[in-house]
């Protein structure tokens, strides 16, 4: 089985060609492909994690489609004064489908 360690969003997530992954936005349309940075190549019994090598390495996926991530309630309290604060947020998200290791 082939997979990838790749960079993305600040995170690391490991990647299968098929899998679907859901990361912070990136500029695209639907259907356009961006290269992932890979960190680490397991090729069967094979791992690669050398610069050089990883250079190499190209790891593709499509942008599915744009979405929101869950509401995130932000409630600021101060006792006795009557200070009360409540913010929301909703973290846009990418949702990708990786195409090719290669």
């Amino acid at each position: 089985m082939v997979y990838a360690i790749v960079k993305m969003s600040g995170r690391q997530e490991k990647v299968a060609v098929g899998d679907i992954v859901v990361g912070n936005r990136v500029q695209g349309g639907v259907g356009d492909t961006i290269e992932l940075t890979p960190i680490l190549l397991v090729d069967g019994e094979k791992v690669t994690s050398a610069a050089k090598e990883l250079a190499k390495v190209k790891v593709s996926a499509e942008i599915v489609r744009d979405e929101k991530g869950p509401k995130i309630v932000i409630m600021k309290y101060k006792n006795k004064t009557g200070y009360r604060k409540r913010q929301g947020h909703r973290q846009p998200l990418t949702r990708f489908k990786v195409t090719s290791i290669a």
